[in-house]
């Protein structure tokens, strides 16, 4: 019964974004909307990592699996990846790049304001 709890818990929260996102007068993904919300409810105390927990958990564990779909329609566009194949790589090469050196940024500056805490 926890797991089927577990599991509304989730699609409720995936449905609710559904009609927000319905609701909005711009498009926005539901996705997008629904993580917020989710955040929202565990950080305001509406909803605990406790209701959540395992079902969460098996989703993070088998992620790669949701991802099998996307990966295979590609093929069916592999023409058109293949005339673009240098710029691809050079957009993924050079966002790499600016995404690792945001994330060393972010991360010192978060362990400088934590020193700057403790002392």
């Amino acid at each position: 019964m926890k797991i089927i709890k577990q599991i509304g818990i989730l699609f409720a929260v995936c449905w609710i974004s559904e009609l927000i996102e319905s609701a909005l007068p711009f498009s926005f993904p539901a996705s997008v909307i629904g993580m917020g919300l989710l955040l929202i409810c565990l950080l305001t105390g509406f909803l605990k990592v406790e209701h959540i927990q395992e079902k969460a958990d098996f989703l993070m564990e088998n992620m790669a699996f949701f991802f099998v779909p996307a990966g295979v329609s590609i093929i069916n566009y592999f023409d058109i990846l293949k005339t673009a194949a240098v710029q691809l790589v050079i957009i993924c090469v050079i966002s790499t790049v600016i995404t690792f050196a945001v994330t060393a940024f972010c991360v010192k500056f978060t362990v400088r304001l934590m020193n700057r805490r403790k002392k």
